[in-house]
């Protein structure tokens, strides 16, 4: 695949990321109008990103074997047919299968595009393809939640929802387009690609720090429309727009980020002071009140974790077997959909009982605690690798007995 052909990915991926950003806004509201309280919010959430966590990685071998194009079909269906259900369903328990159906095209779109890229470009530029890719997902993540926070003003949650999921059929008309090229040695052992990452320096300190990025900004993303209401005041639209500023700022720093991995001959760094920064912000957020103080504090934040992504990504390709990338990529995306769902089901009890304050103070604090035990891992990982060598030493008769046998030799 020549890196000419990457447009199609990054179109695709915007599109993908648009309908699910508009989702990830509308079903909050949606389950909330329908009595749900903050727990089952928060749970909506988190079972389309453990279903994206579960497909992810066989999506990634799925994608090895048959093809990247295949697995952007089944996710533009699925997140389609999902989203229409969820707009004309009236129950909060069926709302929660229709999401597992989501996420899990949501896991095969994560994993066919970001392996179908890594075909795409050479190595020493995917770093900035990386940019260009989480770029054209902020592009998404604010087309999203705009459009959504405008329908609002014409039309009710339900229709909205139904409105947004036409965004699913940009990936369709592209999918042509990207690569259906199978991999002639991909088999349907999952184990064995597995079993050399996990050999190669760097992969549980990036399983760490994938993690620790992933459960803050899950758990933000998933109660930030809820906050903007109950702790902030503001408005549906207004939400929306928040959440818009947000993903500009976002996507802006993704190609900025990717020249600044590229240059970097160790990520973890980048990664951990990312996640850190963020999750500082975190700290900050539920005591801050209105409209501007919250977007400010959240837009000059979002940079750091989005640097850290991109860095994420590029380590998890490099980590990559040989005609293994669909895996790999399909570990990256598990970890990422894995943080996401656990976070909002952890602290969203905390906040659901405790508040906002002592739910986002327990995540961030979680958080900067996981990129610190990541460096460290990083850090001693050669030493805890590294086996003492066994010296057997011969007993003391048999060293006498070949003493003599030389000795007799040489006369």
């Amino acid at each position: 695949m020549r890196p000419g052909r990457a447009l199609p990915i990054y179109l695709s991926a915007g599109a993908f990321f648009a309908a699910l950003a508009a989702r990830g806004f509308l079903v909050p509201l949606r389950a909330h109008e329908l009595g749900a309280d903050r727990f089952q919010v928060g749970l909506l959430f988190s079972v389309a990103t453990l279903a994206g966590a579960a497909l992810s990685l066989p999506a990634g071998l799925l994608a090895d074997r048959f093809g990247r194009r295949s697995m952007v079909l089944f996710s533009a269906l699925t997140g389609g047919v999902s989203q229409v259900l969820i707009a004309t369903s009236t129950s909060v328990p069926l709302d929660d299968a229709w999401q597992v159906v989501g996420g899990l095209g949501g896991g095969a779109a994560q994993a066919a595009l970001f392996a179908a890229l890594a075909d795409a470009v050479p190595a020493a530029r995917l770093g900035r393809a990386m940019g260009w890719l989480t770029l054209a997902m902020q592009v998404g993540f604010l087309g999203g939640p705009a459009l959504a926070g405008a329908l609002l003003n014409f039309m009710n949650l339900g229709a909205a929802l139904a409105v947004t999921s036409v965004m699913y059929l940009l990936p369709l008309g592209l999918s042509p387009l990207i690569s259906g090229a199978r991999s002639a040695t991909a088999s349907w052992d999952l184990v064995t690609p597995l079993r050399e990452m996990a050999r190669r320096r760097g992969f549980p300190a990036a399983l760490l720090a994938m993690f620790g990025a992933t459960i803050v900004w899950g758990t933000v993303q998933a109660y930030l429309p809820l906050f903007g209401k109950e702790a902030l005041g503001l408005t549906g639209p207004t939400i929306g727009y928040m959440l818009a500023v947000q993903a500009v700022f976002n996507g802006l720093s993704r190609i900025p980020g990717g020249r600044i991995v590229d240059g970097a001959p160790r990520k973890g760094m980048i990664v951990a002071a990312g996640v850190i920064g963020y999750s500082i912000a975190v700290l900050l957020l539920p005591h801050l009140h209105g409209f501007w103080a919250p977007t400010i504090l959240l837009s000059a934040a979002v940079p750091f974790l989005a640097t850290a992504y991109v860095a994420l990504s590029v380590t998890f390709s490099n980590l990559a077997p040989r005609n293994g990338m669909g895996v790999a990529m399909g570990l990256y995306g598990s970890m990422l959909f894995l943080g996401l769902g656990v976070g909002p089901a952890v602290f969203g009890e905390v906040i659901n009982s405790s508040g906002y304050v002592a739910g986002f103070t327990a995540c961030a604090v979680s958080a900067i605690a996981i990129a610190v035990v990541g460096l460290l891992v990083r850090a001693y990982e050669p030493a805890l690798r590294r086996r003492p060598a066994v010296v057997i030493r011969p007993r003391p008769r048999a060293l006498s007995r070949s003493l003599s046998r030389r000795c007799a030799a040489s006369h």
